[in-house]
C-alpha cells in the first residue's frame, strides 16, 4: 500500500511517500523550486516521491494533507470576532484570500494532482485530511524507537493548538493536552524574532544564534508583562502586547514602550539590546520548555520523550532538556517542522486509521538518518558536469576520500555533495559545505566570503558518533544535529580576564578551544553524531580526516548561501560553488578545484538569492 503525504500552502511545503508504512521518500519543494521556505504546492516534491517509490500514480491508495482547513478557517474567524472591531484592516486582506484560495483546498489539492498525473487518479476518493498538531505527533513518535512515549508538540499553531500533549504507544496515539491559540511558544519566539529585525519563521534560528552574545536581563520584563508561566509548564500571554491577532505585524506600540523603541529594521547593526533580548527571550522559552517536561514526567511516568513542531527546531532549549535528565531517553523529528506534517500525516493514515501494526525499529530510528532526497548517479553527474562546461577529475571512492581529507586538513573548504539529499532543515553530510574545525580563522571565512550571512553565525560539527564523548559534554546520540552541548573543560582554551569582560560581538574572535571554528562564545556546539550504517561515505572521511589531524570532527554548513536553499542537484552544487569562495566541490567520484574552472562560470552568489 502506498500513502502520499502533503504539507503546503503556509511554509516549507513537503512530500512523502510510504510503502507499507516505510518511507521511501521526502522532500521539501523548496529544493527543486529554489525558492526558499516555497509555500506553494509540492509539485516537484511529489513528482520526485512518486519517481523514488517506482510506482505509476494509479498505484497511490491515499493522498493526506496535513492539517484539516475547515478547522483552521474556524480559528481564523472566531479570532477575528472576538477581537472585533480591531482587526477589521487585516480581516479585510485575509478573507478574500480564504475564500477564493484557503476555504476550497480541497478543491485545489484535486486539481493540483490532476494537472501532474492527469484525471485517472479518482483522487476526491483518495483525499483525506489530518489535523496539523496530529500530524506533527505522529511524524515524532512512529518513525522513533520508543514503543511507548509521551510526545510533545509546540509550533507556532495549527488549527487551534500551539502546544499538545500526547501519549503513543504501539500504532496508537491518543492526545490529552492542548494549549490554544492565541497562546503560542512559538508565536512568542517570533514575537522577539521580528521585533530584533528578522524574518518571522525563517530567522527564529538566528535569534537563537545571537542567544549567547547577550545577558537576559529581559527576563523579569518578559515574565511580568508578556507570559504567565504556571508551575506545570502551561502558560498564557498577554495579548496587549501582540498584533498577530488582528493586525499585520507581530508586537504593537505597547511592545515598543515596554522594551523602549520601534523594532530593528532588517540588515541594521545589531546591538547589545538585541543581543540581550535574544538571550532573554531564549532563557524563557527553556523555562517553558523544562517545566513542561516535568509535569509531562511527573504525570505520565514514562521515561520516553518525542518532540516535534518548529519549536523542537530550538537545539539549545532540546540539549538543556537533555542535559536535565528528566527523561531517560528524548528523540526528535529532524524535520520538526511543518515539513515533516506532510510525514505525520501519511504515517496516522497508516497507523491510526488502517490500524497496521507497528514493529519495533531495527536501527535508532526509521527516518535512515533522514537521507531521504534524490540521488544521482556517475552518468548523471557527468551529464551534468558536462553541460555546465565545469573542469573535473574522477577518482576512485578512496582517492576521493584521501584528497578531500588532505585539502581540508590544508585549509580549505569543500563542497560536499553524496548520496540522497537530507529531510529537513538541517545538511547533514549529504549537501554540506565542511572544513577545519581547528582553524580560527574558518568562522568569518566561511560567514563573509561563502555563505554571505552575518559574521555573528555559529557553525555546527559534525562528529564521529564513537568519538563525541570525547570532545563534547554529549553522552548520547544527536545524528539530525538537533542539540547543543558544551565542549569539554579539557579542551576548551582558558580566558583572560580582559576577554572575559568583553561584550557582545567583541567576543566573536576569540579562541575558545581546539576547534575553534565550531565553538560559540559559550563554549557550545549544534553537534551532529555521524554514524557508519547512515552515511558511510561521510563517516569514513570524518575517519580519514581523524588519521591525518587526531581530530574527529569536521565543520558542517549547509550547502547554499544565504537565502537560498539547500542545494539538490550537481547543477546546483556547481552554481553555488562557482559563486562563493570554496575551493573545491566533491560530486560523487567526481572533483573539481576552483582554480580549473574557466573565469567565466563565475556566478555572482552574493546578490542571486533575496536575503532571509
Amino acid at each position: 500500500m502506498y500513502i502520499l503525504g502533503i504539507s503546503a500552502f503556509y511554509h516549507d511545503s513537503a512530500a512523502c511517500i510510504l510503502k507499507d508504512g516505510e518511507i521511501v521518500a521526502a522532500a521539501q519543494e523548496e529544493r527543486f523550486s529554489r525558492v526558499k521556505h516555497d509555500p506553494g504546492f509540492p509539485t516537484k516534491a511529489i513528482s520526485f516521491c512518486i519517481e523514488r517509490a517506482g510506482i505509476m500514480p494509479e498505484q497511490i491508495n491515499s493522498v493526506v494533507f496535513y492539517e484539516k482547513p475547515f478547522l483552521k478557517f474556524e480559528r481564523l474567524l472566531e479570532t477575528y470576532l472576538a477581537f472585533a472591531p480591531r482587526g477589521f484592516q487585516s480581516f479585510s486582506k485575509a478573507m478574500p484570500l480564504w475564500i477564493k484560495e484557503k476555504l476550497f483546498q480541497k478543491l485545489n489539492i484535486i486539481n493540483s494532482l490532476n494537472e501532474i498525473f492527469g484525471t485517472n487518479g479518482t483522487w476526491e476518493e483518495k483525499l483525506l485530511f489530518s489535523e496539523h498538531h496530529l500530524s506533527h505527533a505522529a511524524s515524532a513518535f512512529y518513525p522513533s524507537p520508543f514503543n511507548k512515549a509521551a510526545i510533545l508538540t509546540m509550533d507556532g499553531v495549527g488549527e487551534w493548538a500551539t502546544t499538545s500533549l500526547a501519549i503513543g504507544e504501539g500504532n496508537s496515539i491518543k492526545v490529552s493536552k492542548e494549549i490554544n491559540f492565541p497562546h503560542s511558544l512559538g508565536l512568542l519566539y517570533s514575537a522577539f524574532t521580528y521585533y530584533t529585525g528578522f524574518r518571522v519563521n525563517s530567522g527564529e534560528y538566528k535569534l537563537m544564534g545571537l542567544a549567547p552574545y547577550g545577558q537576559p536581563k529581559y527576563v523579569k520584563t518578559i515574565k511580568d508583562n508578556l507570559i504567565d508561566i504556571k508551575d506545570d509548564g502551561s502558560f498564557r500571554l498577554n495579548m496587549n502586547y501582540f498584533d498577530y491577532c488582528t493586525g499585520l505585524t507581530m508586537t504593537n506600540n505597547k511592545f515598543n514602550k515596554l522594551f523602549e523603541g520601534s523594532p530593528r529594521e532588517s540588515e541594521t547593526n545589531i546591538t547589545q539590546k538585541e543581543m540581550d533580548l535574544a538571550s532573554s527571550i531564549q532563557k524563557v522559552t527553556e523555562e517553558v520548555i523544562i517545566k513542561l517536561a516535568k509535569n509531562i514526567s511527573k504525570t505520565t511516568g514514562l521515561e520516553n520523550l518525542c518532540l516535534a513542531g518548529g519549536v523542537a527546531l530550538n537545539c539549545v532549549a532540546n540539549g538543556e532538556l537533555l542535559k536535565q535528565k528528566i527523561f531517560k531517553n528524548i528523540w526528535i523529528q529532524p524535520a520538526a517542522g511543518d515539513a515533516g506534517g506532510a510525514l505525520g500525516a501519511a504515517l496516522n493514515i497508516h497507523y491510526l486509521m488502517n490500524n497496521n501494526d507497528r514493529s519495533e525499529s531495527k536501527h535508532r530510528d526509521s527516518m535512515k538518518g533522514s537521507y531521504l532526497g534524490p540521488s544521482f548517479d556517475d552518468l548523471e553527474i557527468e551529464k551534468s558536469l558536462g553541460d555546465l562546461g565545469a573542469n573535473y577529475s574522477i577518482f576512485n571512492p578512496n582517492e576521493i576520500l584521501d584528497m578531500t581529507a588532505n585539502k581540508i586538513a590544508n585549509g580549505m573548504a569543500i563542497g560536499w555533495m553524496q548520496g540522497r539529499m537530507e529531510f529537513g532543515p538541517r545538511a547533514l553530510g549529504a549537501r554540506s559545505i565542511i572544513a577545519d574545525p581547528r582553524s580560527p580563522k574558518m568562522q568569518k571565512q566561511l560567514n563573509l566570503k561563502v555563505k554571505y550571512r552575518e559574521s555573528f553565525r555559529p557553525f555546527a560539527p559534525s562528529v564521529l558518533a564513537e568519538n563525541v564523548s570525547d570532545w563534547f559534554e554529549l553522552n548520547e546520540d544527536s545524528p539530525y544535529m538537533l542539540m547543543v552541548a558544551k565542549i569539554l573543560q579539557s579542551k576548551r582554551y582558558e580566558m583572560t580576564d580582559m576577554q572575559k569582560s568583553l561584550f557582545g560581538i567583541d567576543k566573536l574572535n576569540i579562541e575558545r578551544s581546539e576547534v575553534p571554528s565550531i565553538t560559540h562564545v559559550d563554549y557550545s556546539a549544534r553537534v551532529q553524531t555521524v554514524h557508519a550504517d547512515t552515511n558511510p561515505m561521510y563517516h569514513k572521511l570524518l575517519s580519514k580526516f581523524y588519521e591525518i589531524t587526531k581530530c574527529p570532527i569536521l565543520v558542517n554548513t549547509s550547502f547554499n548561501v544565504r537565502g537560498e536553499p539547500i542545494v539538490c542537484t550537481p547543477e546546483d552544487a556547481f552554481k553555488c560553488f562557482m559563486g562563493t569562495d570554496l575551493d573545491c566541490l566533491v560530486i560523487g567520484n567526481y572533483f573539481l578545484e576552483k582554480d580549473s574552472q574557466h573565469h567565466e562560470l563565475k556566478q555572482d552568489y552574493k546578490n542571486k538569492y533575496a536575503l532571509d
